[in-house]
């Protein structure tokens, strides 16, 4: 009796046993299982990129894109992409559009660009594409204006100005519209001047003509020397664009300069010379109150002078030098003097 109690309760100590393991085992594969459907469906979209780019002929490795993931990096934009330059003809590895998209730039307008300029047998390695779009210039649109020019109106609109002024020879004013037909030069496209250096120097191309004529009628005759001069420059030097025309679209008679200078010049000589004559005047009016107060000066010294006769004749009449009969003589001569000069003096003259 013993011996079957021992086995019994072994028996149901093992089916416990296998019991606990069975639920451990079942809990370790549900874990796994969901763990494995989470990475199926991460994994997933990476599995139909890798498809789509092996069916297009650009095939990028799955464990490529799950790094570029890792990595910070769009897999979708790296892989289509590709795509675009595999089936333009074009060869660009998965490696230098990464490279690209690590560094600030945009793989897509460089790779569009790179086919565009392959269709129009434009040459632009993906080195140079890239360091034109790292520099900041867009690459789409410079290789869009070298096979279509671009139109530039000078002065720009955002000068704010209509029209180019200049002066002839002969002092007339004329006013200029010019439109300059570029289109980019690729190897020169970093570090070139920027549109607003063309303007500029169409500009004073411009102007630097115009002053140069000797008359305005010459260059109304024929504007076309304008251009023909201007371009003769050499103005796209050291630009990022080639200029192919440059043509003056209007050109108006504005004003006299020179006469509108001449007139000033000669409201200015006015005002001088009458400045000068005032100062002149006044120099005048003072030298006259200057004399006359040098008179008034010499007339007080004759009232003294003749206060002192009284007191001549008083000591002449003590000392016995003048008589009284000579005094009196003296008085009637003095009284005869003065009607005369009163009889002289015109009537109404005090």
């Amino acid at each position: 009796m013993q011996h079957l109690d021992f086995l019994g309760n072994g028996a149901t100590t093992l089916a416990q046993a296998v019991g606990t393991g069975s639920v451990v085992f079942w809990v370790i594969l549900a874990v796994v299982g969901l763990i494995g459907l989470v990475a199926l469906i991460v994994i997933s979209q990476y599995i139909q990129l890798a498809v789509q780019a092996w069916l297009s002929g650009a095939p990028v490795s799955l464990l490529k894109l799950v790094m570029m993931r890792l990595r910070k990096v769009a897999p979708a934009e790296i892989v289509f992409n590709r795509i675009s330059a595999k089936k333009a003809g074009l060869e660009i590895d998965s490696d230098q559009l990464e490279s690209h998209y690590l560094a600030g730039g945009n793989i897509e307008r460089v790779v569009r660009a790179m086919i565009a300029a392959d269709k129009a047998k434009i040459d632009l390695p993906w080195d140079r594409a890239t360091a034109i779009d790292l520099a900041g210039r867009d690459i789409l649109d410079a290789v869009k204006t070298s096979v279509d020019p671009k139109v530039i109106d000078c002065p720009s609109v955002q000068s704010g100005r209509q029209t180019i002024d200049a002066v002839a020879k002969d002092g007339i004013q004329l006013k200029a519209r010019a439109r300059v037909t570029v289109r980019t030069n690729i190897s020169r496209l970093v570090g070139g001047a920027t549109e607003e250096t063309i303007i500029a120097r169409v500009g004073e191309g411009i102007i630097s003509t115009i002053g140069s004529a000797e008359d305005h009628k010459s260059v109304l005759e024929n504007p076309d020397k304008i251009s023909k001069t201007v371009l003769a420059k050499g103005l796209d030097s050291g630009t990022a664009f080639e200029i192919l025309s440059i043509d003056i679209a209007d050109i108006d008679v504005g004003e006299n300069i020179g006469a509108n200078l001449q007139t000033a010049q000669a409201e200015a000589d006015t005002k001088r010379f009458q400045a000068q004559a005032e100062q002149r005047r006044a120099l005048a009016v003072a030298q006259e109150a200057e004399f006359q107060a040098e008179g008034q000066k010499n007339r007080a010294l004759v009232v003294l002078a003749e206060a002192e006769i009284p007191k001549a004749i008083s000591e002449a009449l003590r000392k016995g030098s003048l008589g009284l009969m000579d005094y009196y003589r003296m008085q009637n001569m003095m009284a005869d003097t003065a009607m005369r000069s009163q009889l002289g003096k015109p009537e109404g003259q005090a």
